[in-house]
């Protein structure tokens, strides 16, 4: 699973990674980034895509789908596993019309034996995109709140010994198809994730106080005992 994460560049970094467009820079630091521990129920930029180009939407992580009742059950729907997306009537529909891109610098994962956390992330590079999918629930006093999952695939062998799970990252040229939105076909869209190359991925230990999503400073993503 992906239950917490790292966006460790600023706004107009990421504004020039996506290709976000202009009238909607800059975008608050408070969602863009840097973060060093980004947990579910926080607000984050989210990018989503439209004919008039790419754009970074606020979102609530752990989807609302638009048919609940209430919001309270958006901090279990974290993750959305890829093997089962159109098998879920939940995530059936979203597949086809909205999906997104979660950026990231890389993510945290707890050892399943020994609890220790690692920080995993991209070699030499600092920005990564984590295929996504969103929902715009409505309240009945008006309230409009859009959420969003981070999808899962199997791991690699990098990421194996720790878990069996890791966030579906997608390849930089994979992004625009997976943001299409003419591209209403799962067949189409469901190829792109797998695995990430594991010659391509690194992790090191890092400090427990990533635990508690109170804290969110930039020592966190330093190796243990560094």
């Amino acid at each position: 699973m992906c239950g917490r994460y790292a966006i460790r560049v600023d706004a107009e970094t990421l504004a020039q990674r996506f290709h976000l467009t202009a009238p909607e820079l800059p975008l608050p630091d408070d969602l863009a980034g840097p973060r060093y521990n980004v947990a579910p129920t926080q607000r984050m930029a989210i990018v989503v895509r439209d004919a008039e180009g790419a754009h970074a939407r606020p979102m609530r992580w752990g989807l609302v789908p638009r048919w609940a009742k209430d919001p309270s059950g958006g901090a279990k729907m974290i993750n959305a596993r890829s093997e089962t997306l159109i098998e879920k009537p939940t995530f059936r529909p979203l597949v086809r019309t909205r999906r997104c891109v979660v950026p990231a610098s890389g993510f945290y994962e707890w050892d399943r034996a020994t609890r220790t956390p690692y920080f995993i992330h991209l070699k030499g590079e600092p920005v990564l995109g984590f295929a996504g999918l969103y929902d715009i629930w409505s309240g009945p006093d008006g309230t409009v709140m859009p959420t969003y999952t981070i999808i899962t695939t199997a791991a690699n062998e990098t990421i194996a010994p720790i878990h069996d799970r890791m966030p579906a990252i997608l390849r930089p040229e994979d992004e625009d198809d997976w943001l299409d939105p003419a591209n209403t076909k799962p067949e189409e869209v469901l190829p792109l994730l797998r695995p990430y190359a594991p010659t391509d991925i690194a992790l090191y230990k890092v400090s427990r106080d990533v635990n508690s999503p109170r804290n969110d400073r930039e020592d966190l993503l330093l190796p243990l005992g560094a």
